[in-house]
């Protein structure tokens, strides 16, 4: 079989991606070695950016978004039992819209298939060949026979363990924090409309929301943690710890899932070899606290659509051969800033009284200087598509 673009992985960064060629008459193939049920319950991010909003508004997917994200114009951050709110739509304009990852994939999967795209879910044994010149993707089907696929070029949207940057050796920048996130989900309400970050001398945590009825909380800890020894009443116990503050009501219920996730901050460089070109977590992982990991995706991917449209209408291969600069610029920013936002709210297990001093320094600073809350917010909901990015 052959198509235009194959596109291994079936995430926000490759649904989208399949969905902007498709808008530009340009056909794909989507491979996903997971199940439909698996990806679009899986659940991860859920801050979209200002940028990103506006893309799938632009090209039709925010419908349900639109009708069910939860928009903040500020987040908090919350140091010393008090809480310092950082106004977004003052400070620069723009907000931010909580939408869980898992309802973007929803929403994709609907539209690709109501579209007639060609998604391929349950595949497995895949490779890549001919990545020069002639790129060929093999895969054993769900019924167990030997399919070959046959592309112009090959996105690899296949997150951190997938095939697709194995195929190539780039450069890899990488560092793991000596800390983890243990995540909930809760069936509580909500008890405030925005996140807060909190520094607190037990460590970090988060309040967030999923929707009116369901919070999501995280606690810093190490990275070898058991969940055995956090059952439901310490989780509730520590959160109410961290997260005091003046007027703060934590509002407890039935733990829905529970995780611990690891940190880290990876770059792979170059995010292209011959005819494949990465996108998201393939090329790049950031820690979460700065709610960066599926907005630097779905940025992939929009500047990989408009190279690929370029290429398929004239021939013209520029934005091809710019992509992975153009990318890897706004990586490095966000890699910069989650970074900061990670060492200035966790607690360091090596950290000591100076180290602490420093810390409530820099939140100090961060929410009684002007510019420097202009920074965060500047930062924290989304750079524009062109422009803004040294």
């Amino acid at each position: 079989m052959r198509t235009q673009v194959g596109i291994v992985g079936a995430g926000p960064a490759g649904l989208l991606l399949s969905h902007l060629l498709a808008r530009a008459g340009i056909d794909s193939v989507v491979l996903e070695t997971r199940s439909r049920q698996y990806v679009e319950q899986r659940v991860r991010a859920g801050v979209l950016e200002h940028p990103t909003v506006e893309l799938l508004r632009e090209v039709g997917l925010a419908e349900r978004l639109d009708r069910e994200g939860m928009f903040h114009e500020g987040v908090s951050l919350r140091f010393q039992g008090v809480d310092h709110r950082i106004d977004f739509m003052d400070l620069v304009g723009r907000g931010i819209t909580v939408y869980g990852q898992q309802e973007v994939v929803k929403d994709l999967i609907a539209r690709r298939l109501a579209d007639g795209g060609d998604l391929r879910f349950e595949v497995s044994d895949v490779a890549l060949d001919g990545l020069a010149d002639a790129p060929v993707i093999s895969y054993t089907d769900p019924s167990g026979v030997r399919q070959e696929l046959r592309c112009d070029v090959v996105a690899g949207c296949d997150g951190f363990h997938g095939i697709s940057r194995a195929a190539y050796a780039p450069e890899v920048y990488d560092r793991e924090y000596p800390y983890a996130w243990l995540g909930i989900l809760a069936k509580a309400a909500p008890t405030q409309h925005e996140l807060a970050y909190a520094n607190h001398p037990n460590g970090f945590a988060l309040y967030s929301m999923r929707s009116p009825e369901i919070t999501r909380l995280y606690l810093q800890v190490p990275p070898d943690t058991d969940l055995a020894d956090w059952p439901d009443h310490r989780i509730w116990e520590e959160l109410a710890t961290r997260l005091a503050a003046d007027g703060f009501t934590l509002n407890e219920g039935p733990i829905l899932e529970k995780g611990v996730t690891g940190m880290r901050s990876f770059v792979a460089e170059p995010m292209r070899h011959g005819r494949l070109f990465l996108a998201g977590d393939a090329a790049h992982i950031v820690p979460p606290t700065g709610a960066k990991g599926m907005n630097l995706a779905i940025a992939d991917v929009r500047v990989l659509a408009e190279a690929l449209t370029d290429y398929f209408a004239s021939g013209d291969e520029a934005g091809l051969d710019a992509y992975s600069d153009t990318c890897l610029r706004r990586v490095w920013r966000a890699e910069h800033f989650s970074w900061w936002m990670t060492s200035m709210l966790h607690n360091a297990p090596d950290g000591d009284a100076f180290t602490r001093k420093l810390q409530l320094a820099q939140l100090r600073y961060t929410v009684a200087s002007r510019a420097a809350a202009t920074s965060l917010a500047e930062n924290y909901t989304g750079l524009p598509h062109r422009g803004g990015i040294a």
